[in-house]
């Protein structure tokens, strides 16, 4: 199925899917298709790709939880937990730290989109904060890549509670020996890819350079979760990174020999949507809220794996200093600085700030959400209501629509490949059917 799609201002709901065996979704959110024109976008030169040292993967360090099927991982899901609201979620957390992998929230404070600027007001909530601005007198600037431009009239619309948008791409691999998985327990690991774009970032025509800053999340759990009752465990593999890197050491086929079933095969990465997304601050949560571009419409793959139209996970991050479940534990800690251990305090899970992802081997719970989900993470918050600026959720339409727009002016659905900067042929085409 090839296309994308257009969104509206306003969100439709999208029903909830089953934690329990397969996953499922019925009736997904619908979409109201428009048509604009093109916007052109200066030509620039790309970002300079960045190269990081090769490091151990999260299925090198962590074989019996790559392993593991679907309905076996149920671990991290508190299965006697009744569907909790905002703030008994986030108190549960830190009160009861051996059952925050199988029920509980944070138990935090309000992050700021500037989070290296952030102040902590004398309730221990932090409050956002309007980053300063050098470049009012500039209408428009290029940045990383032909497709994105930065303006300060979207700069000054953008909502503070936006803590980070960009890109996101959804991937999964089958279990070893699979090229074609024919349902969710053929997949080994299911992948998050995010590319942050500047806070004032419009979209263009074109590919999106490469300005080294991409993540790879990697969620051994296969799924993604389909209500407050699962909370999944979601690992950092590669952080600040070229897509070159991440290509070269997470999403290609490779072989190894084994002693005893000899040569082995490891399928390459298969793409199975791409959309926008942003962290968002409600005040003592975080969001990663996202609506997507390509496919145009939901199958049967988008489905199972959990995906929507339009969805929001609640982000809770781990404090390293304290141990996790055994089958959970990664040989190396992501070496935060002390600062930002600092900032845990005591607590062993704290709402999740865009730099707290941005170090290798940092963990995260991803917890599902209701049918109103991204309303709820796309809330205005009473301080942007006073500087008169969008809503998140017009800010995430805006970067949608324009991300509809610049992925038909590529190649439809192999945009991905064009925008990751992998060749169609190495690669599964995007899957919507099993």
């Amino acid at each position: 199925m090839a296309g994308t799609r257009s969104s509206t201002k306003q969100a439709p709901s999208s029903s909830p899917i089953s934690s329990q065996g397969k996953v499922s979704v019925t009736n997904e959110s619908t979409a109201t298709k428009r048509k604009a024109e093109s916007p052109s976008a200066p030509k620039s030169k790309r970002g300079r790709k960045s190269s990081e040292k090769a490091q151990t993967t999260i299925e090198e360090s962590m074989p019996d939880v790559v392993e593991k099927d679907a309905s076996k991982d149920t671990n991290m899901v508190d299965e006697t937990a009744e569907k909790p609201s905002e703030e008994s979620v986030t108190d549960s957390v830190n009160k009861t730290p051996d059952k925050a992998m199988n029920g509980g929230d944070q138990n935090g404070h309000e992050v700021s989109k500037n989070d290296s600027k952030s102040k902590m007001d004398d309730t221990g909530e932090i409050e956002p904060t309007i980053a300063d601005k050098s470049d009012d007198n500039l209408e428009y600037k290029t940045t990383n890549g032909d497709a994105v431009e930065e303006s300060s009239k979207r700069e000054d619309s953008t909502p503070s509670s936006i803590l980070e948008k960009g890109i996101i791409y959804f991937f999964f691999r089958g279990r070893v020996g699979i090229n074609e998985p024919s349902d969710v327990g053929d997949i080994a690991r299911s992948y998050m890819v995010l590319r942050p774009l500047p806070h004032g970032a419009k979209l263009g025509e074109g590919a999106i350079g490469d300005a080294g800053n991409n993540r790879l999340l990697a969620l051994p759990k296969k799924v993604l979760p389909a209500s407050p009752r699962d909370r999944f465990m979601v690992f950092v593999e590669k952080a600040k990174s070229s897509m070159e890197d991440i290509k070269k050491e997470s999403l290609t086929s490779s072989d190894y020999a084994t002693a005893t079933a000899g040569t082995r095969h490891t399928p390459a990465a298969t793409p199975i949507g791409e959309g926008v997304y942003a962290i968002t601050t409600t005040g003592r949560e975080s969001h990663l809220a996202y609506i997507l571009t390509i496919p145009s419409e939901l199958s049967e793959v988008q489905k199972d794996v959990g995906l929507r139209e339009r969805g929001s996970f609640v982000l809770s991050a781990k404090n390293p200093q304290y141990a996790g479940p055994a089958n959970t534990n990664l040989p190396q800690g992501p070496g935060y600085p002390q600062e930002i251990l600092d900032e845990f305090r005591s607590l062993r899970w704290m709402p999740v700030q865009p730099k707290l992802i941005d170090y290798e081997n940092a963990q995260f719970l991803l917890i599902g959400s209701g049918a109103d989900a991204l309303e709820k993470a796309t809330e205005q918050q009473p301080k942007d209501e006073k500087h008169d600026t969008d809503t998140p959720l017009e800010e995430m339409e805006k970067l949608e629509h324009e991300d509809e727009i610049r992925a038909e002016h590529l190649k439809g659905d192999d945009s991905i490949f064009e925008d990751l900067g992998l060749s169609s042929k190495e690669y599964p085409k995007l899957q919507t059917t099993w």
